[in-house]
């Protein structure tokens, strides 16, 4: 018998931290337990190496005329630093209550584990079932999937095959509550570099006669909003996606308070632009935030200085149909345009994320293209999940970002649907994080009844 929670267990013994090259071994162990566990329940398991870390390839059903999901999830994990503040060792499992505990637990190799146990159960009752299922699961999610996008390319006609993509990385939030994504932002990121005299000049020997290199870059991001909240770029809003009435209910449905929302930030007021909520802006709406900014002495006491450098890290997050690309050059013109000629400046391209949104079924402007299998396996998520969780699931878009989801779909056209299955409270990337395991009971189900439904689908 599968028992999903001890192999969760074991899975989170190997501590997988891809960015960290010391943690090499536990790479190691996770791609063979991982490899091991599906040749187990009867899958073709291939590892596909990378530049950096190897991606698992796992198939089983041959028949052209079966539907086709693939499976997508992640086996690396996140440092586990700082060690002290975890009550039990990140890498030795420990139930306490109906939550496991330890690295890994909840982003992703719970969720994964949902899948794998959901299909393992699947197949035991079904040997023979008419579905074909590829498991696709990396190690490098976690430092930003730098391979992905090339093994996308390399395997884009097996891919190609499928009808649609199936994972578990997003946001439940509450425990009788599921997600199901339907949006996710895209992401241009970059750093400014400031300079002014070519050493730091003392503040009162030199003071007066020329631009603080902190005064320049604060004019600079004091420009980029305004008052209202809104990002003061031209151009900036010009391709956003309106909000649907749809989805507006679906936020409404929500139930969020906002005055629980403010007091859990911690902030005295709101400041959202005009005509939308906080929960509607932190959804749809794009963004342009400063992530670090610095210059000058920054130790105890005084030191009176005008610095040489200041610098500025700047992130924008894209809702659908904006372009990356598009973007990057409005902000970096608008830099260009709006700093001071009496200083110098660079800006440090980062990396860049498309944005991502599918329409469900039965919802305003749906694609008249959209694939029939992901039709009906939005109505199946749509049944199992009221049935197993007591509600039926919501369809919203998320603020975050997952580039590898737009990824996929731009290399291959395959929509994914997206059940949240971690809940706010499991501390992702954090000490002490943890998996609810009644949520992980009812993720089995659903998964089960989902997958079933799209193997019989008529």
């Amino acid at each position: 018998m599968f028992d999903p929670v001890e192999k969760l267990k074991d899975f989170i013994r190997h501590p997988s931290v891809s960015a960290d090259p010391a943690f090499k071994a536990g790479m190691n162990g996770a791609v063979a337990f991982t490899s091991d566990l599906l040749t187990s329940i009867g899958f073709k398991v291939e590892i596909i190496n990378t530049d950096l870390h190897p991606i698992i390839l796992a198939s089983r059903g041959e028949d052209p005329a079966w539907p086709h999901v693939i499976v997508y999830g992640h086996y690396d994990v996140q440092p586990a630093d700082p060690l002290n503040l975890w009550k039990s060792p990140a890498f030795e499992p420990e139930i306490r209550g109906n939550r496991i505990y330890g690295r890994g637990a909840a982003d992703n190799k719970g969720p994964l584990m949902v899948h794998i146990a959901s299909v393992a159960r699947l197949l035991e009752r079904r040997p023979d079932l008419p579905l074909r299922i590829t498991f696709m699961i990396e190690g490098e999610e976690e430092m930003g999937s730098p391979s992905f996008p090339k093994f996308l390319e390399a395997y884009s006609d097996r891919l190609k095959t499928a009808d649609l993509v199936y994972l578990s990385d997003t946001l439940l939030p509450r425990e009788d509550q599921v997600v199901i994504t339907c949006g996710l932002r895209g992401l241009v990121l970059c750093d400014v570099v400031v300079t002014g005299s070519k050493g730091d000049l003392h503040s009162g020997l030199h003071g007066g006669v020329l631009r603080n290199p902190i005064q320049a870059l604060a004019e600079l991001c004091a420009s980029l909003h305004t008052p209202d909240g809104r990002v003061a770029i031209p151009g900036f809003y010009d391709d956003v996606m309106p909000v649907e009435p749809w989805e507006r209910e679906e936020i409404r449905k929500l139930g969020s308070d906002p005055e629980e929302y403010r007091n859990f930030l911690g902030i005295p007021a709101f400041h959202t632009p005009p005509g939308y909520t906080p929960f509607e802006a932190v959804r749809v709406l794009p963004t342009l935030e400063f992530n670090g900014i610095g210059g000058g002495y920054q130790g105890e006491g005084t030191k009176t200085v005008i610095p040489s450098k200041a610098f500025v890290k700047i992130s924008c997050r894209l809702v659908a149909n904006q372009s990356p690309g598009k973007i990057r050059d409005l902000l970096y013109r608008t830099i260009r345009e709006r700093m001071p000629s009496d200083v110098t400046f660079e800006i440090i391209d980062q990396h860049q994320g498309l944005p991502y949104v599918v329409v469900p079924p039965d919802r305003s402007n749906t694609p008249k293209e959209q694939s029939p299998v992901l039709a009906d396996a939005f109505r199946a998520a749509d049944t199992a999940i009221a049935e197993v969780f007591g509600k039926p699931p919501l369809y919203l878009r998320e603020g975050g970002s997952v580039p590898i989801i737009a990824d996929i779909k731009r290399v291959t056209g395959l929509d994914s649907v997206m059940m949240g299955l971690f809940l706010p409270e499991d501390n992702l990337h954090a000490p002490n994080e943890s998996f609810n395991l009644d949520v992980m009971a009812k993720g089995i189900r659903a998964s089960e009844r989902i997958l079933e439904s799209i193997a019989d689908r008529r």
